[in-house]
């Protein structure tokens, strides 16, 4: 994705601006559309991953967690 980033924005200053600036234009906001998306598809989780619903350590904050929930924890 960031290599047709870099195709699109080179190719609008280096030829397609020499026939047409709004064409250049519109490839320099596509191009710069891209990064956000790669990004946010790159960092995407899938239904299966749970992370939240991992202990984060603190026994107070997961007891305090788990209640809001409508978890019950084992005292021990």
């Amino acid at each position: 994705m960031m290599g047709a980033c870099l195709l699109l924005f080179v190719g609008a200053w280096a030829v397609v601006r020499l026939f047409s600036m709004p064409v250049a234009i519109g490839m320099c906001v596509v191009a710069m559309l891209i990064p956000p998306v790669a990004a946010m598809v790159a960092n995407r989780r899938g239904p299966e991953d749970r992370w939240w619903d991992d202990p984060s350590g603190d026994p107070t904050s997961d007891e305090w967690w788990d209640e809001l929930d409508g978890k019950k924890r084992r005292h021990e």
